[in-house]
Order: structure tokens, then sequence, then C-alpha cells
């Protein structure tokens, strides 16, 4: 039986590729049901947008009347995250940020899918047809909190949820307030990254596991990243005056100022390297979006 490690492919360099057969199968999940559905719901990472977009949607999604979530707003920056739903603005999408610790944001996605589908379901009203829920289907890449979104929109646990990616399996239904029904579908990737800066970030938000990947590299280019767009949140939160001059000294210098030391007396990198990753995806480093729309090549 093959194993979800074997999805990833990671060298010496961190370089990561992923060739998952069942995210073949999602695909044409997704595609087979996109005639069921009304509006196609796509989910991204409102921290890192860009890089949690899976470009397969926009060809499996077609003219179909689509609305983007930006979950996880809470954690992004909020001139960099209206910078973002400008851009979407501009091409004619709505996009809606959402906080599903709070539930903010669920109310205008509903809206928005009755509002994008209104033209559609007034004329089968006039074909006399009898009025239906508007069907919904939710798309994007593992761990961005569908399942999450789906509990706060039903209003009670309805689907199995995880801090994990790929918790979410298979196909189902789901009945939603306001007379709508979501058809749900697990996390879909491309075959593989041809932008390991995408890959990485994926990693640094855990869309990709830490168990197939060198979390202490991880970490280092994490702290690279930090030193280089949010310093001073970085220097706040481990409370250096100044950082390292390369990101190995910042990590050292995070190390030393927290005590991570073994009992041999040398900096213990691993706690340094799930200190610094999982601060920074539970939001105690700061409100932190690692990419804006300038960043999409």
């Amino acid at each position: 039986m093959r194993s979800d490690y074997e999805d990833y492919l990671v060298d010496d360099n961190l370089h990561i590729n992923w060739y998952p057969g069942h995210m073949k199968k999602t695909k044409e999940l997704v595609r087979s049901n996109l005639k069921l559905v009304d509006v196609v719901v796509e989910l991204l990472d409102a921290r890192i947008p860009y890089s949690s977009k899976n470009p397969d949607i926009d060809k499996l999604a077609g003219n179909k009347p689509r609305v983007v979530i930006l979950n996880k707003s809470d954690l992004a920056d909020r001139n960099k995250l209206n910078r973002w739903i400008n851009y979407y603005k501009q091409q004619g999408i709505k996009a809606i940020p959402v906080d599903t610790m709070k539930g903010s944001g669920l109310n205008k996605l509903i809206d928005e899918c009755k509002n994008v589908t209104k033209e559609k379901m007034d004329a089968l009203k006039e074909k006399g047809r009898k009025e239906r829920p508007i069907r919904i289907m939710i798309v994007g890449v593992p761990n961005v909190g569908k399942s999450s979104i789906i509990n706060k929109l039903t209003g009670r646990k309805s689907t199995v949820t995880g801090d994990k990616p790929g918790v979410t399996k298979g196909k189902q239904w789901v009945r939603l307030k306001g007379n709508l029904e979501l058809l749900d579908t697990p996390g879909i990737l491309w075959p593989k990254f041809e932008d390991q800066e995408v890959a990485l970030n994926l990693a640094f938000s855990r869309a990709i596991k830490d168990e197939v990947l060198d979390v202490e590299t991880l970490a280092l280019r994490l702290i690279e990243k930090l030193m280089d767009i949010e310093p001073e949140k970085l220097k706040a939160r481990y409370k250096l005056e100044e950082l390292g001059e390369t990101g190995l000294e910042t990590m050292d210098m995070i190390g030393r100022k927290r005590g991570f030391i073994t009992g041999r007396k040398e900096l213990d990198y691993s706690r340094i390297a799930y200190t610094v990753l999982n601060e920074f995806r539970e939001g105690k480093i700061g409100q932190i979006s690692l990419e804006v729309p300038e960043d999409i090549k």
C-alpha cells in the first residue's frame, strides 16, 4: 500500500515536488461534478493567496460563477490583504476575507453566492421550476480550512476536521443555512511545483506535512524570509535588539534567547524550528502576509 509520505519528493536542499495519485482523482471528481453546481467557491490562505491557489481551478471552473474566500484573514497583514481584495475586484471576482475562529465573513459568503447565481435562479423561476437550493462547490489546497468553514456554515460538526493536510476525504453534500447546498471535495494540488517559492510558502503554512520535510531547514528559510519582509515583528517576538547577519545567526539568537539548549550545552535546533514554524502559523509573531499581488509571475 502506498504511503502518503511518498506523495512528496524532497531533496537535500529542500526542493519539494508532489506526485499524488489521489490528487488526479480529485481533479476528475471536481470536473465530473461541476455540472451539478451553480457556483464555485475558491478557498485561499489569506497569507499566501497566490501560493495557495491551484492553477487548475481557472480551467476547471470555466465560466461558472466564482467567489474567492481569503481564509485565516485574522493571521494576514491587513494592508496586504486589502491589496489582494482589490486585485480580485479588478478581475470581476469578489474576494471575501474570512476568520473561521470568530465566524466573520461567512454571512458575506452566503450573500455573494446568492448574488452571483441570482440571474440563473430567477430564470428557473420564470420557467416555472420549483425553487431549489443553490448548489456550491468549495475547492482549495489541503489544510486551508475547508472543513472548519463548512462546520461554521452548518452550525454543527458535519465533517471530519484536523490540523493536518488530507484529513477530509471523499465527496459529500452538506445542507447549509439560507437554502444552500454544498458539495465538498478534498484539497487538490498540482502534480509538481515549478516554483519553489510557492512550495516553501505552502510548507510554511503546513499545506505540506512537516513529517516529510526537514523542519530545521524549513524554519531557517522562514526566518530568512521574515528577516526580509517583517524584521521588526521578528525582533519583537523573540526580544532581539538586532537580527543576525544571516538566517542561521538569527536562528541561533532565537534559540539562546528562549533557552533551547540540550543537555550537552548545544542549541536544540529541532525545538527552535518547531517553535518558529508554529508561532508563525498561530499568528504569534504577528499578522504576516508572505506575498502581495505584485509577486505574481
